[in-house]
């Protein structure tokens, strides 16, 4: 499994989304993704990606892409591979 196909899984999980539904996804753009919603979603990346997050970059997490970009600063690669 890629890493972009575990980023995406632990929204799914968390959040309760479909894949197609991941492009444009914004915090507290759906009822799911609320402070608890993110904290969960917080700790599950942290974890499936053996990182751990500064409280700034926890904040700043704000949607599905700027995610990419946060994790992209940790070492965590998330686009596809050819």
């Amino acid at each position: 499994m890629t890493n972009l196909e575990k980023y995406n899984k632990a929204f799914i999980r968390n959040l309760g989304v479909k894949k197609e539904d991941l492009p444009g996804l914004k915090y507290r753009g759906i009822p799911q993704w609320d402070s608890i919603g993110h904290m969960d979603l917080m700790a599950d990346l942290e974890g499936e990606f053996e990182i751990r997050m500064d409280t700034p970059d926890v904040l700043a997490f704000t949607s599905y892409e700027k995610g990419k970009e946060i994790l992209a600063a940790y070492g965590v690669e998330l686009e596809e591979q050819e």
